[in-house]
């Protein structure tokens, strides 16, 4: 079972890991980001979405471009975070001349159309985040945006966290809001957490 560490021990971990991430090359965040979104391609749960939820990559995140140019070309609706006074909420674009630089110069939505309930339905959302474990478990950059994001989502199985293999743990400090991931990619390998969990809880039964 994770620990539950207190805030402070959680921003030293989000703190060294972004130095980390940071730290990374353009050259190795560009081929990584290549084969991890190569990977990402043919997991089934996107093979088969009709609609698919992206994010803007900043400060060495995963970038997301061939991702969103595939889906755009397969004729899959895409959604992209946006930023108004309410909060964050998902809105569809059909075109990368549809993204202009948001809040805190991240690439959003110019329009406001929102998730439908068939899309609500049928989609799969790529998250970014800071560390992941084997789990899913996620932490962020600390302000809750997609933990809010997920919460309000049906994504049964849908959900993958696309990280480097350096940004993964042994074990992510969770909190209750905290939503985790059913699988992780990385440059080297997809993460089924799902499986991982039921592994988990299989063995904590036993003992």
């Amino acid at each position: 079972m994770n620990a539950v560490l207190s805030p402070e021990s959680r921003d030293l971990l989000r703190q060294a890991a972004l130095a980390q991430r940071n730290s990374l090359s353009k050259s190795d965040v560009h081929v990584w980001s290549q084969r991890i979104q190569a990977r990402a391609l043919e997991l089934d749960c996107y093979r088969t979405a009709q609609a698919v939820a992206l994010y803007s990559p900043i400060q060495n995140e995963v970038d997301t471009e061939i991702l969103l140019d595939h889906a755009l070309s397969s004729g899959k609706r895409v959604y992209l975070p946006r930023w108004t006074e309410q909060g964050f909420s998902f809105a569809r674009v059909a075109s990368r001349v549809e993204l202009v630089a948001g809040r805190y110069g991240i690439l959003q939505p110019i329009g406001n159309a929102g998730l439908s309930d068939a899309d609500r339905q049928d989609l799969v959302v790529f998250v970014p985040g800071v560390v992941f474990d084997y789990r899913g478990n996620r932490l962020g950059r600390g302000r809750g945006v997609y933990d809010r994001l997920l919460a309000q989502l049906n994504v049964s199985d849908r959900s993958v966290g696309l990280a480097y293999d350096c940004q993964i743990i042994e074990a992510v400090p969770v909190q209750s809001w905290d939503r985790n991931m059913h699988f992780v990619v990385t440059e080297s390998r997809t993460i089924d957490c799902r499986m991982n969990l039921r592994h988990a809880n299989v063995g904590s039964m036993g003992n």
